[in-house]
């Protein structure tokens, strides 16, 4: 539930500064007629991205249990490619997000009725594809049991929990009361958030091997189910912040390894980068005194 809060914190928290930027800057543009266009395209946003979540939910269902397997696997590898290549985008462009929508703004004003539709939908809606994508995957992983049964209504309340407080949080900045450190906040989520993207896809492997795609589904690095109880509140707690396993094979383990080690180093050198103070330039020395000297 911790690890599916955070997820829907942070990427409710993205989508709710794009709206902010937009309705912000048109009002303080004098273009307030303008906001219902930005509300209609939030409106189709969210509806496509719950009718995706609902698509993945239900449509695997009635398919043999290999056919899942593979399905959820494939998937959840799907999933972390895109919550990656999301935390590397945001490290890469926070600065310039704002600048870059109200460029988009003034284009689609000028354009036609629909184009601040489009533009709000694009916005929120890439976002919110990406966090049903990560959610169903971060569920699945975090609610599987020994015995092979689901139970989503915590995980589910989790990210519900955590998109409300982040549209509560918009709020509170749009009206001027709050004012978070975002730079701190997107970083040290971000690097959760890889945490939480290795075992999704550790978890993904395990099924592909359930399906028998890939090899090696008996052949345990470690099995520590004795010291933790999948069903005790150690084993809960790790399943549902990290998708820790107490029994783990060999290709999930090289999988986590090799996933977490080169990612969070490139994450936090990015991070390093777009905090490094600028270079001061020296300035050029005009010709006619460089032969003078």
């Amino acid at each position: 539930m911790l690890a599916n809060y955070l997820i829907g914190l942070r990427e409710g928290l993205e989508a709710s500064l794009v709206v902010v930027i937009l309705v912000a800057y048109l009002v303080r543009s004098d273009r307030r007629r303008l906001i219902p266009r930005i509300w209609a395209g939030v409106a189709v946003a969210v509806g496509v991205s719950m009718a995706f979540g609902a698509l993945l939910t239900f449509g695997p269902r009635g398919l043999s249990f290999e056919a899942q397997e593979a399905i959820g696997g494939s998937l959840s590898i799907v999933a972390v490619g895109f919550v990656t290549w999301m935390v590397f985008w945001m490290a890469r462009s926070a600065r310039g997000l704002s600048s870059e929508l109200r460029g988009r703004i003034d284009r689609a004003a000028d354009g036609g009725r629909a184009s601040l539709v489009v533009v709000a939908m694009l916005a929120v809606g890439r976002e919110g594809l990406e966090t049903a994508l990560f959610l169903w995957a971060a569920t699945q992983a975090a609610t599987r049991t020994t015995q092979g049964t689901t139970s989503t209504v915590g995980p589910l309340a989790g990210a519900a929990l955590g998109i409300l407080t982040a549209v509560g949080l918009g709020y509170l900045i749009y009206r001027g009361v709050l004012r978070l450190n975002l730079s701190k906040f997107f970083t040290w989520t971000g690097a959760f958030l890889i945490l939480i993207a290795a075992g999704v896809v550790a978890y993904g492997v395990h099924d592909l091997q359930e399906a028998r795609i890939l090899p090696g589904v008996n052949n345990l690095a470690f099995d520590v189910s004795g010291t933790i109880a999948p069903t005790s509140w150690l084993g809960t707690l790790l399943k549902g912040t990290l998708n820790f396993s107490p029994a783990t094979t060999w290709l999930e383990a090289a999988v986590w390894v090799a996933y977490v080690v080169p990612v969070m180093f490139w994450f936090f050198r990015r991070i390093r980068q777009n905090n490094a103070p600028a270079t001061p330039t020296a300035p050029a020395v005009p010709a006619s005194a460089s032969s003078a000297g």
